[in-house]
Order: structure tokens, then sequence, then C-alpha cells
């Protein structure tokens, strides 16, 4: 009885200095959104995902516009009685193409946005992450959560502000590096053999 009391006594003290060991660990939280939304890098994208979009959209317009101009033509008794049945029928034909045509872009724009939203926040991911390993190394934390997976985290645990300041360096940095790359690549072959 004395040997299941000890073995109880040190398991006990063992779960409470693992308990305590591993309140004493420090924590960091991230707001995974604010990331996207105030740094460099998510606006950067997010003009990119913008860009995309208005190129599509603006084709489905310029579609839609001649689809409609088509419809009107079509409607219009007077000027379908002044073409060729030849001509109607080649109108007709148009008006047919350019309404599969839209259908199509449609579908593409809704692939195009999936696909680069599904790139667009892997990049984002990535770069949250190596921004929050260096605030994390820094700050001598030993884990940094994202802000969704906590129920609940004191105000002062939040590293959002310094992992957003990360990421904006590492763009900044990019940005340099991917200069100094196109300049290197843009000297003539004499130039870089010299």
């Amino acid at each position: 009885m004395f040997r299941k009391n000890c073995l109880y006594l040190v398991l006990a003290v063992i779960g409470a200095t693992s308990f305590l060991s591993a309140t004493e660990t420090e924590i960091g939280v991230v707001n995974f959104t604010s990331c996207i939304t105030d740094s460099k890098y998510g606006k950067n994208e997010q003009d990119q995902l913008e860009k995309i979009r208005q190129q599509w959209i603006s084709l489905i317009e310029e579609t839609e516009k001649e689809i409609k101009s088509i419809a009107d033509k079509l409607e219009d008794q007077e000027y379908l009685d002044g073409l060729s049945p030849e001509a109607e029928n080649q109108m007709k034909a148009k008006y047919q193409t350019l309404n599969e045509d839209i259908v199509k872009y449609q579908n593409q724009l809704y692939q195009v946005l999936n696909q680069a939203n599904y790139f667009f926040m892997q990049k984002m991911t990535n770069s949250i992450s190596k921004a929050s390993e260096t605030v994390a190394k820094d700050k001598k934390l030993q884990l940094m959560l994202n802000k969704e997976a906590a129920f609940y985290y004191a105000p002062e645990m939040d590293v959002t502000k310094s992992v957003i300041a990360q990421m904006d360096t590492n763009f900044d940095n990019d940005i340099k590096e991917k200069k100094v790359s196109e300049k290197q690549e843009n000297v003539p072959v004499e130039e870089k053999t010299e």
C-alpha cells in the first residue's frame, strides 16, 4: 500500500511539474486576417488578384456589350429587312457564339480566381510563417498560434503588429533583391564576363 501511495505521489509531482513548465511556455498569437489586410505582402497580393479579376470582368463586359448590340439589331425589323438572309444568319450565329463565349469566360473567371486565391493564401501563409518565426526568435517565444485557433488569449500575447512589421521588412528586401536580379539580367553579356 505504501508503495502504491508513493507511486501516486511521484506521478502527481511529475504531472504538476509538467503542467507548471507548460504554463511557463512563451506563446505568441497572430491575427492571420490582419496580416493579410495590413501588410505590404497582403496588399500587393490583393492588388494582383484585383488586376486579374478586372481583366476578366473587362472581357466579359465587352462581350456583353457586343451581345446587346447584336440583340438590338436582331430585334429591329427595319434593320433586318435591309440584310440578306445570309447576313442575318451570320448575325444570329455570331450572337449564339458570343453567348457561348460569355458562359465560357464566366466559368474561366471562376476557375482562375479560385486558383489565384489558392496561391494567394499559400503565399500569405508562407510569408506569415516566415515572419512569425523571426519574431518568435527575437521575442524568445516557443510557440506562435493563429488567433483563430485560440478561444481566448491574453492581449499581451498578441504579436500581430510585430509580425506585420517583419512581413513588411521581408517584402522590402524581396523587392530590392528582385530589382538587383533584374539589373543583372539586363547587363550585356560582354560586361558580365569582364
